[in-house]
């Protein structure tokens, strides 16, 4: 495990329109799991470097939130405050002890109209002695265990992310799911089936939790370097039969789903979806 600390250079805050409105400068940049599809990998490969000037980074928000659009017009993020992803290269729960979290929660909290969001596979419990009072959105990322078993080594178990989303909303955070990456394999609806069930079994705050569907997109490097260090589940993630070839906007080679075969999985999903949690709005899918 390498961990440095770096006075980070870049404070471009980028649009985003999706998980939020916008993606801050990085609080941290790269991550101590070893997920199978991670994007991080194939740029860190190993150990994660931590922003020293986070107060910089902090101060660069507050500027922005001042030159953004009208927040009094609702959007998919959220219905009255900027949103704003802190964790688009990193697990930020995961790598809390790292970082002055509650300085940059009470940020948000305090702030009229900015407010945090993160995708975690972690549980990150002590989050739980902090009231953000619903300026701080913790997005539980899902997939059946069976591929969370191959993909995600180390992390907890599905059921257990479930069952911590309302001990979040009780603690004072807005949780929203994060069904990524949806990965098709043999029998995956099936499997989405029974992941759909326990969300409906065990969430009780079923009209505050919403979702963000997104399916696999895979990268040649780190398709490379998952076969040279033998990591597990790679033969789910690159499938050339159903995928098609797709150049980044950084100039990435990756691999997605064919177009017409996507849609067809984005249907199914989406039907499956409604039959078991009709309630779980789908903020956005692709």
């Amino acid at each position: 495990m390498v961990v440095g600390y770096v006075d980070r250079k870049t404070m471009t805050i980028r649009e985003s329109g999706r998980s939020s409105d916008y993606i801050t400068p990085s609080f941290g940049y790269g991550c101590l799991l070893n997920c199978s599809y991670c994007y991080m990998k194939r740029h860190l490969e190993k150990g994660l470097t931590v922003s020293k000037n986070a107060n910089q980074i902090l101060s660069e928000v507050n500027n922005h939130s001042y030159f953004v659009a009208d927040v009094s017009k609702p959007n998919q993020t959220h219905e009255s405050y900027i949103t704003y992803d802190i964790a688009c290269n990193e697990d930020f729960a995961l790598h809390r002890k790292y970082h002055n979290w509650e300085k940059i929660f009470d940020f948000f909290k305090n702030h009229p109209t900015a407010m945090a969001t993160l995708a975690t596979k972690i549980i990150p419990v002590e989050f739980l002695n902090y009231d953000p009072k619903g300026k701080v959105r913790i997005r539980f990322s899902l997939m059946p265990q069976k591929m969370s078993d191959k993909l995600e080594p180390g992390t907890p178990k599905i059921i257990d992310r479930i069952k911590a989303v309302n001990a979040f909303i009780e603690a004072g955070y807005s949780v929203h799911l994060n069904f990524s990456p949806v990965i098709v394999y043999d029998n995956w609806l099936e499997d989405y089936k029974y992941l759909f069930q326990l969300c409906n079994d065990y969430i009780d705050y079923k009209d505050e939790v919403k979702c963000e569907v997104i399916f696999l997109t895979h990268n040649e490097k780190k398709h490379y370097q998952n076969i040279n260090n033998n990591v597990s589940g790679e033969e789910f993630l690159w499938t050339p039969k159903n995928q098609e070839s797709k150049v980044s906007s950084y100039g990435g080679k990756n691999i997605r789903y064919q177009h017409d075969l996507k849609r067809d999985y984005i249907k199914s999903f989406m039907r499956v979806h409604k039959e078991i949690i009709s309630w779980n709005k789908i903020r956005y899918i692709f």
